[in-house]
């Protein structure tokens, strides 16, 4: 309980972010170019994203080697991003924070996760955003994928990058008093799951919900473990064990 309380917490600070979005791409062991996966995924994203407008940009590293080393490593990842948005012609604020923080952050225990850069941008031409279109457009028993709402791994604690998403739930069940849902997790890595995690990453986002105003009669969950991953296990690289570390909803009454 203790656990959930703080993700509410947390993200009721962050409320003021809700408009805004993120990406994040991935790096291998000490290199400073984000790695093959992640790299496709950039070029999607900015095909995806012609309006996107870049407020900040934050590198991160993993915690081998010494923290003078990892910060010089941190920034030349945030410099690295910079200049492939800046070669795509991609709008970046004129005060857009470009930051290394080396391994000076809330790390995950896995340190593929760690190894990171976070771009959180907007895209004020969007009116309405992919995600909310999609519930918009659903039927009864239609599941959705909640992009980019993924968890630290073996934790029922949603990734920092992971917050905007979550917000924009919440408004679109504020805003739509008839939709009713069912949050359902899942895992990555284990074909047999331990400690319920599936079960503890849906529960703490119903109870973030209902803590946020959502009337329970509105919410169940369930979870699933490994049954339904994204992509096949065991996964190929990070960016796969990072998707199939999720909730999705299905709509079960509009």
């Amino acid at each position: 309980m203790k656990k959930i309380f703080l993700l509410f917490v947390f993200l009721g600070a962050c409320i003021n972010i809700s408009a805004q979005q993120t990406f994040t791409a991935y790096f291998d062991f000490d290199i400073d170019e984000a790695n093959r996966p992640s790299q496709k995924k950039l070029a999607d994203w900015i095909a995806e994203n012609p309006s996107a407008k870049v407020l900040k940009v934050y590198a991160y590293t993993d915690t081998v080697g010494t923290p003078e080393y990892n910060n010089a490593l941190s920034e030349r990842r945030a410099a690295y991003a910079l200049k492939q948005l800046n070669a795509a012609e991609v709008e970046v604020a004129p005060d857009a924070e470009v930051k290394g923080f080396g391994e000076e952050f809330d790390y995950a225990s896995n340190q593929d996760e760690n190894r990171k850069v976070v771009v959180i941008y907007e895209n004020p031409q969007k009116e309405v955003k992919a995600f909310a279109k999609a519930v918009q457009s659903a039927k009864k028993g239609d599941i959705l994928k909640l992009p980019n709402l993924n968890f630290y791994n073996n934790s029922d604690i949603i990734l920092r990058e992971s917050q905007p998403i979550l917000m924009e739930l919440l408004q679109i069940l504020k805003d739509n008093p008839g939709l009713k849902i069912e949050i359902q997790g899942h895992i990555c890595c284990q074909e047999v799951e331990q400690n319920d995690v599936s079960l503890r990453r849906a529960v703490a986002i119903y109870q973030f919900l209902i803590n946020s105003g959502i009337n329970k009669d509105r919410l169940t969950y369930k979870s699933f473990g490994s049954t339904r991953p994204v992509y096949t296990l065991p996964e190929k690289n990070e960016e796969e064990r990072v998707a199939n570390r999720r909730v999705e909803i299905m709509i079960t009454d509009n």
